[in-house]
Parts: structure tokens; sequence; C-alpha cells
């Protein structure tokens, strides 16, 4: 089972160290047998406005009961676990393409955030999530006055 830990927000840095971690990872992965890190589904997200963002991650075949969406202490977590299949089912199998392995993917949350709905459709696991900064945290501008301003107002 893959487990990857990524940033809800990712930075322009945090892509190019993922496209050389995902190069190196297929090149071990090709020395060792093993299923590559990169082979969890891929998934994007996307910010909709200042305080609403969409994960959305590319589970086809896979049905609701086989995914779970859970957040424990300030981590989005995924997984997909899939039902077993009887002895039939794999031995008519003449190709199989598609990526049916389970899978966790975890993501970090910025404070405040919420997932407010998460859909299953046309291949699509979509999760919304909502970013509601309290007033007390909110950045606030002061008003830089003069000397002679404090002086009048204390008069």
């Amino acid at each position: 089972m893959a487990l990857r830990t990524l940033s809800a927000l990712p930075t322009f840095a945090d892509s190019l160290f993922s496209d050389r971690f995902n190069r190196i990872d297929r090149l071990f992965s090709q020395l060792t047998g093993d299923t590559p890190v990169a082979a969890s589904p891929s998934y994007d997200v996307k910010r909709r406005d200042a305080n609403n963002y969409t994960i959305s991650v590319s589970v086809p075949g896979w049905k609701e009961d086989e995914l779970e969406i859970e957040t424990v202490g300030g981590t989005l977590k995924i997984s997909g676990k899939r039902a077993e299949e009887s002895s039939s089912e794999q031995e008519s199998w003449i190709h199989r393409g598609i990526y049916r392995e389970d899978f966790q993917l975890s993501f970090s949350l910025p404070e405040h955030t919420k997932v407010s709905h998460a859909s299953l459709a046309e291949g699509l696991l979509k999760i919304d999530i909502h970013q509601e900064i309290p007033e007390s945290e909110k950045p606030k501008k002061i008003a830089i006055g003069s000397t002679q301003n404090v002086l009048e107002h204390k008069s």
C-alpha cells in the first residue's frame, strides 16, 4: 500500500521536487521490481475561491464502499481497499493495465479547514474543502499616523 503525505496547497517548488522524486522512484522500482509509490492515483488540487478548494482523485472502477475519507488532527486521509475477487474473475483477465492496488493518500490541511462535501462520479472522487479563518486571526491593516495626530487625540 502506497502512503504519500502531501500539502493540500502545493507550491511550484513542490511540483519540481515531485517530478524528480517520481523519476527516481520509477528507476528504483524497475531495479527492485517493487510497485512505485508514484503509482498512487493521480489527483488535482483546485482553488475555487479564497476559502474553497477541491481535491479530485482519479479512481476509475472504484466503488463508494471501497473508498474511505477521514480527517485526523489536521490531516486528510483518502484510502482505497479493493474487495477480494473470486479466482474465476482473476483467471479471466487477458491484460490488466488499470491500476487496482490498495492505496492511501494523505494531505496536510491548513488550520481552520474542514471537508464540506465528497462525491464520486465518472471515476473521480471529489472532495470539497472549506477554510474559514476567524475574524480574530485575519490580517488587519493598521493606519499609520504622524506624531502630531497622536498629540491632537490626547488633548
